[in-house]
C-alpha cells in the first residue's frame, strides 16, 4: 500500500505519467489502441460474459475505465483479480469481501498455477450452465471477452484457460497461443481461444487499453510501479526508488530477520558440504533471480533499514534509498566497470524481483468498508 512517506515520490511519478498522457505523441494510446476500442465496442454486445481482468495488487487503480463507455451492456460481468500470488493474502481477502458487498461477481486467480486455473475454469463453466438454465443465452456457443488495462495478465490467463480447457475436454489438435509479454501493449489484436466443450465456450483475448488521457496521479503511480505503463516513460531508476520507498515503509522486510543470522548467505550456500561441484557450477552470479542472490538482496535490504537512524522523513528516506542502491551493487554483481550505468542495472533487477513477488507480497490499495 502507498503511505504518506512514499507518496511524495509516488506523486512525482504519477504527475509525470499524467503529463505524458497529455502529449499528442504519447506512446501508449497509439492508433492500435484506438482501433482496439472500436473493435471491442463492436463485439461487446455480442458476448455472453465480460471478464474484467484487474491486477490483485491494485484492485481499484487497474479498473478498466473504458467499460463505462460501453455501458449498459447485456453481458454478465465478472471482476477477475489476476496475479493473486503477488498480492498480500490478507488484503486480497478484504478485497474479495469488498466486491461481494457491492454485489460484484468476482474471482481471484493465479494464471500460472494449473490447479488455480482449473478451479477458475470450473467456476466459469458453472456460470455458463446457470446462464443456459435461465434462458438468457439462446446460443449453443458461449463467448467470454477478457478486458483490462495493459499488463494485467489477460493473455497469460487466456492461454492457461485454453490449455487446461482442451486437456479437460480431451480434444486433439494444435494449441493456439496469444502473445504473452512483461511489456505492456504487446497484444495488438483480438484472438479467440476455445476453453470448453459441451457446450462450446470461447474466450476473446483483447489488447490492453487505457483512456486517451490519464488524470489521477496516484492511480498513475501505481500503474507505473506494477508495469502497466511502459517503464521508459518514467525511467527504471525512479520506479525502483519508489519501490524501495514502499518496501522501507512497510513491515514486509521484518520477515527477513533470520537471514542476518548467517554472515554471508551466498557463502554459506556455496560452501555447504552437501552441495556438489556440479550444483555450484549451475549458480550464475549475474542471474539475479537465483535463490542465493535473492536471499542476499533481502538480507541487505533488512540490514540497511534496521541500522538506519533517521526518522524516515522525505530527506532521510532518500538517503536510505541511495544507501541501498550502493549496497545492492555488490550483491547483484554490478561491476565497477559498469559504474556509469550501475544504478540503472540495479534498478532493473530490483523492479523485476519486486514485480515477480521475490521481495514480498504487496497490495498497494486498502479495501474500504
Amino acid at each position: 500500500m502507498t503511505t504518506a512517506k512514499s507518496w511524495k515520490i509516488g506523486r512525482e511519478i504519477g504527475e509525470a505519467v499524467v503529463k505524458a498522457s497529455s502529449n499528442p505523441n504519447r506512446r501508449w494510446y497509439g492508433p492500435h489502441m484506438a482501433a482496439s476500442v472500436r473493435a471491442i465496442s463492436e463485439r461487446i454486445p455480442l458476448v455472453d460474459f465480460v471478464l474484467e481482468i484487474r491486477d490483485a495488487r491494485t484492485p481499484l487503480s487497474s479498473e478498466y475505465e473504458l467499460l463505462r463507455k460501453f455501458s449498459p451492456f447485456s453481458s454478465k460481468r465478472i471482476v477477475v483479480l489476476n496475479k493473486m500470488e503477488l498480492a498480500d493474502p490478507l488484503e486480497l481477502k478484504k478485497w474479495m469481501a469488498y466486491f461481494q458487498g457491492r454485489n460484484f461477481l468476482s474471482y481471484a486467480v493465479n494464471s500460472h498455477n494449473k490447479e488455480c486455473v482449473k478451479n477458475f475454469l470450473n467456476f466459469l463453466q458453472s456460470q455458463v450452465r446457470e446462464l443456459h438454465k435461465s434462458g438468457h443465452s439462446g446460443h449453443t456457443t458461449t463467448t467470454m471477452m477478457l478486458l483490462g488495462v495493459p499488463n494485467v495478465g489477460k493473455s497469460a490467463l487466456a492461454n492457461s484457460l485454453h490449455q487446461i480447457g482442451r486437456i479437460s475436454a480431451a480434444e486433439k489438435g494444435k494449441l493456439k497461443h496469444t502473445t504473452v509479454s512483461s511489456q505492456p501493449g504487446d497484444t495488438k489484436d483480438i484472438m479467440s481461444l476455445k476453453i470448453g466443450s459441451h457446450p462450446n465456450v470461447y474466450v476473446l483475448d483483447t489488447p490492453g487499453v487505457f483512456p486517451p488521457k490519464l488524470l489521477d496521479a496516484e492511480i498513475c503511480s501505481k500503474l507505473a510501479l506494477t508495469g502497466a505503463i511502459p517503464d521508459d516513460i518514467i525511467g527504471e531508476t525512479e520506479l525502483a526508488r519508489f519501490c524501495l520507498t514502499l518496501l522501507n515503509s512497510s513491515n514486509e522486510y521484518k520477515k527477513w530477520a533470520k537471514l542476518c543470522k548467517s554472515q554471508d548467505v551466498t557463502g554459506s550456500l556455496s560452501n555447504e558440504s552437501s552441495t556438489s561441484s556440479a550444483q555450484r557450477k549451475r549458480q550464475y552470479p549475474t542471474d539475479h533471480t537465483q535463490d542465493f542472490i535473492v536471499y542476499d538482496v533481502r538480507r541487505v535490504l533488512y540490514e540497511t533499514i534496521s541500522v538506519f537512524n533517521g526518522n524516515l522523513d522525505d530527506i532521510s528516506m532518500g538517503e536510505l534509498v541511495e544507501t541501498q542502491f550502493a549496497a545492492l551493487r555488490t550483491v547483484l554483481r554490478v561491476t565497477e566497470e559498469a559504474s556509469e550505468f550501475a544504478d540503472l542495472r540495479v534498478a532493473s533487477k530490483i523492479l523485476n524481483l519486486y514485480r515477480t513477488g521475490r521481495l514480498g507480497h504487496y497490495t498497494l490499495e486498502h479495501a474500504s468498508c
